[in-house]
C-alpha cells in the first residue's frame, strides 16, 4: 500500500504530521487530506459537544450528583479523528478510561456514559451493532484486548480493525510492550494510539521516559510508528485513516502518538494546580484544538458566530436532558454485581448477595445514589 504519511516522518527525528497551525491555518497544504465539509462540521460538533459535557458533568460532580470521571478536556481533536475512521458495526474500539469525546463519535449516547459514572456500569453497554467496549480502568489492559480482538479478525479471515488508546503513563506499562510485540509476530490488523497528555496524574512525561517521543517506543517491535499533532484534528484524522487502512490491508500493526494537552484535571476529584506549572497550563491553552479547528472552518465559511451559539444552546439542552433521564434510571438491582462474573453463582458470592441483601434491608439509606 502506498502511504502519505506511515514511513514518511521519522520518530527518531521527532518529526510530526501538522496541517494547522494553532490559529487554525493551513502551514503544510501538501498534507491535507481528503475530507468532505460535513465531515469536518459533524467532528467539530462532537467536539464541542464533548467539551460542554465535560463541563457540565464537573458541576454535577461538585454538586454529588455524578460520581468522579476523566474527561476528555483538551483531547478532543485526536479522539473524535481516529474513531470516525472507524466502522461501527466492523471495527473494534477498546478504550481507556479518558475517551469521552471518542464514546460519542462511535456512537455511544450520553446517557449511558453520564449512567456509567453514577456506578451504573450498564452504562459501559454499547448500543446494538457498536462495537465499542467498555472502559478499562487497568492502564494497558486494553492493548491487550484490541490485540487479541484483531487476532480473532485475521484467524477468522474478516476485515475488521481494532483500535485502542492509552495515556503517555500507559506506555509504561509492560502489557503495553508486550501487546505490541505479540501483534507485530502475527501481523495482526490493530492500530496502537498513545495520547500524550503529558501528564500521567501527576507525573510528567519527561519523567516517565529519557525517550525522544513516545513514538520511538513502537520501532523496537518493528511496527510502522508515526507522531502527529493531537489537537490538530486535519492531522489525526489524515494519519488515523491511513493507519486503519494500512492495517485493513493485511500489512499488520501500526503505532501513532498523538502529542496532546490534558488541560482538565486528571479528574475530577483531582487538583491539577497542586502540581502542574501555571506558564506551561497557560500555553497550552493556546493550542485548545476546539479554537483551531473553529477558526479554520470560519477561515472556510463553514462557521460562524451565530452557528456556534445555536449549537452551544442545543447541546446544553441535550445534555441537560440526558442527565435528568441518568438520574431517574442511574438505581439497579443488588443482584446486578454478583451475576455477571460467572455463568452461574458460586457459593461465596450467593452468601455475599445475601449479606448485602441483608445489610440493605437492615440500612435502606445506605442505597442512595447506588444500587436499589
Amino acid at each position: 500500500m502506498k502511504t502519505k504519511y506511515i514511513g514518511k516522518f521519522d520518530p527518531l527525528k521527532d518529526e510530526v504530521v501538522r496541517v494547522i497551525d494553532k490559529d487554525g491555518k493551513v502551514i503544510n497544504p501538501t498534507l491535507m487530506p481528503k475530507i468532505s465539509d460535513e465531515e469536518l462540521i459533524k467532528a467539530y460538533s462532537i467536539m464541542n459537544l464533548s467539551r460542554r459535557q465535560d463541563d457540565y458533568q464537573n458541576k454535577m460532580q461538585r454538586q454529588g450528583r455524578l460520581l468522579s470521571f476523566l474527561s476528555s478536556t483538551g483531547q478532543e481533536a485526536c479522539e473524535v479523528a481516529y474513531t470516525m475512521v472507524l466502522d461501527p458495526k466492523k471495527d473494534f474500539f477498546v478504550s481507556g478510561y479518558r475517551n469521552n469525546a471518542a464514546w460519542l463519535t462511535m456512537g455511544q449516547p450520553i446517557r449511558n456514559i453520564m449512567l456509567y459514572w453514577t456506578g451504573n456500569e450498564m452504562g459501559a453497554k454499547a448500543p446494538d451493532g457498536v462495537n465499542s467496549l467498555p472502559p478499562n480502568i487497568i492502564i494497558g489492559s486494553q492493548f491487550s484486548q484490541a490485540t487479541g480482538l484483531a487476532f480473532a479478525e485475521k484467524y477468522q479471515k474478516r476485515d475488521g480493525v481494532a483500535l485502542t488508546t492509552t495515556g503517555d503513563g500507559g506506555m509504561s506499562e509492560g502489557e503495553t510492550y508486550e501487546s505490541m510485540n505479540f501483534a507485530k509476530i502475527h501481523e495482526v490488523p490493530v492500530v496502537f494510539i498513545t495520547e500524550n497528555n503529558k501528564w500521567a496524574i501527576s507525573t510528567p512525561t519527561y519523567e516517565q521516559t529519557k525517550s525522544i517521543n513516545l513514538a520511538v517506543k513502537g520501532i523496537a517491535t518493528g511496527i510502522p510508528s508515526i507522531k502527529a499533532d493531537g489537537n490538530d484534528f486535519l492531522a489525526s484524522w489524515a494519519v488515523a485513516k491511513e493507519a486503519v487502512e494500512f492495517a485493513r490491508s493485511g500489512n499488520g500493526p501500526v503505532f501513532i502518538e498523538y502529542d496532546t494537552y490534558r488541560l482538565g484535571a486528571h479528574s475530577s476529584s483531582d487538583s491539577p494546580d497542586v502540581y502542574r506549572p501555571k506558564p506551561e497550563f497557560e500555553n497550552a491553552k493556546l493550542y485548545d484544538p476546539l479554537i483551531r479547528m473553529k477558526q479554520y472552518l470560519i477561515d472556510k465559511k463553514l462557521w460562524s458566530e451565530e452557528k456556534q451559539v445555536k449549537l452551544d444552546e442545543e447541546q446544553s439542552a441535550h445534555i441537560a436532558a440526558e442527565f435528568a433521564w441518568v438520574e431517574e434510571n442511574k438505581n439497579y438491582g443488588i443482584e446486578d454485581i454478583f451475576n455477571y462474573q460467572y455463568s452461574e453463582l458460586t457459593e461465596d458470592l450467593k452468601e455475599q448477595m445475601n449479606e448485602a441483601k441483608e445489610f440493605f434491608a437492615k440500612y435502606p439509606e445506605s442505597k442512595d445514589g447506588g444500587h436499589h
